[in-house]
């Protein structure tokens, strides 16, 4: 099998999912399906969250 650089699984291009950073309340691009009762993140967000430790 070749790689193939830029593909997700199976050489398609991985799925994104606009939300809205539970946070900042920013449009934002996921690469999972939000769920309504999880908060979701903006890159910048999940940084600060990850980055003090919670």
């Amino acid at each position: 099998m070749a790689y193939e650089p830029g593909g997700g699984f199976g050489g398609r291009p991985r799925e994104v999912f606009k939300a809205t950073c539970s946070e900042c309340k920013k449009e934002c691009e996921v690469p999972f399906k939000p769920r309504e009762d999880r908060p979701v993140y903006c890159k910048d967000c999940y940084s600060k969250r990850k980055d003090s430790g919670r």
